[in-house]
């Protein structure tokens, strides 16, 4: 049985954090963070993110202002949104409310104890923190998303099985 495989994106003017689920659809992990150059080539570089990983589903994080109108950065999200679906057809698409996601990333990496750089994986490598924000609010938008989508997990009544 193939897994849906959903990938976010946390759309700025300078980067794009991307997350996707596991091959199991169950959680969310980051991916990569793509610094922009071109529209194209922003494109094109989700577009193989899209084929390597298998991806069905786009999420979108549609950064509104705190009351819930329209910013500048929503409008220019939604602008590359519909780029994308464009490029993208045969995916679902979703534009989702991404309000406070950068800051309660900054907040899980001060609680993490992340500098402004950090060591990467390699242990050797470090890591601007704003590629991590980036990655870490489009994972964000995935685990708001994945909740949504498969509700709250309900346990059975252990004490019944127990009579």
């Amino acid at each position: 049985m193939a897994t849906e495989r959903i990938l976010a994106l946390d759309v700025g003017d300078r980067r794009i954090g991307l997350a996707i689920t596991d091959a199991l659809g169950l959680t969310a992990q980051p991916l990569f963070t793509i610094h922009r150059t071109t529209q194209r080539a922003d494109l094109k570089s989700i577009a193989r993110f899209i084929r390597q990983h298998s991806v069905t589903t786009l999420l979108v994080g549609n950064p509104l202002n705190a009351d819930g109108t329209q910013s500048p950065q929503a409008a220019k999200t939604q602008a590359f949104a519909e780029l994308l679906r464009e490029a993208h057809p045969s995916l679902k698409h979703h534009l989702l409310d991404e309000r406070l996601t950068t800051r309660e990333a900054h907040g899980l990496l001060d609680a993490a104890g992340h500098g402004k750089r950090t060591a990467g994986k390699s242990g050797g490598k470090t890591v601007d923190r704003r590629d991590l924000i980036d990655q870490i609010a489009a994972v964000l938008l995935l685990e708001a998303f994945l909740s949504k989508r498969d509700g709250p997990v309900l346990l059975p009544d252990v004490e019944a099985d127990l009579r």
